[in-house]
């Protein structure tokens, strides 16, 4: 990949987990006393969740196949794969603080953005502190969902892209 283009897709990448960010911290999710809305806000929130999990997923799948990132198209799909895989976690962070901020009986310490990211990165990562903790049944099974895209999908997307932006030839 010429440096240009390299530097380009960094560049965008970059940008893209800025917004990604922005996004996370700035969407409202307040919570809604009209039904409708609150359920049309909830099967909105699955579908993005199953969105992301899907696009992990397929890159996931893309970068198992490919041996190492030798051109274009493998660089570019790895640097996609390290945006995807920090907008699942984001996703889930998201879906952490929804549930902590309609039921707050759901989530033990979970008060603030910041927490649930906190809160998603250490489950996501499996740390675990135990300081923020799912207390409901909700919340359980949203981590429970969580713990299974970790294992399955995360782990697996993050060692790819650290093995093979290691073994990635240096200029």
């Amino acid at each position: 990949m010429a440096d240009d283009s390299y530097r380009r897709e960094q560049r965008r990448a970059a940008v893209s987990a800025v917004l990604l960010l922005l996004a996370y911290f700035l969407v409202p999710v307040e919570a809604d006393p009209n039904g409708l809305r609150l359920a049309l806000r909830s099967i909105g929130t699955l579908l993005l969740v199953v969105v992301v999990a899907l696009l992990v997923t397929g890159q996931v799948r893309r970068q198992l196949r490919a041996t190492a990132p030798t051109g274009d198209t493998e660089v570019r799909q790895l640097i996609r794969l390290a945006v995807a895989l920090l907008a699942g976690v984001l996703v889930f962070a998201l879906a952490d603080y929804v549930v902590a901020d309609s039921r707050p009986d759901q989530f033990a310490n979970l008060n603030t953005r910041i927490d649930a990211l906190y809160f998603a990165l250490a489950t996501l990562t499996t740390i675990g502190y135990g300081d923020v903790h799912a207390q409901g049944q909700i919340a359980r099974v949203v981590v429970c969902g969580q713990m299974l895209f970790s294992i399955g999908v995360v782990t697996t997307g993050a060692s790819i892209v650290v093995k093979q932006l290691t073994q990635r030839p240096r200029r």
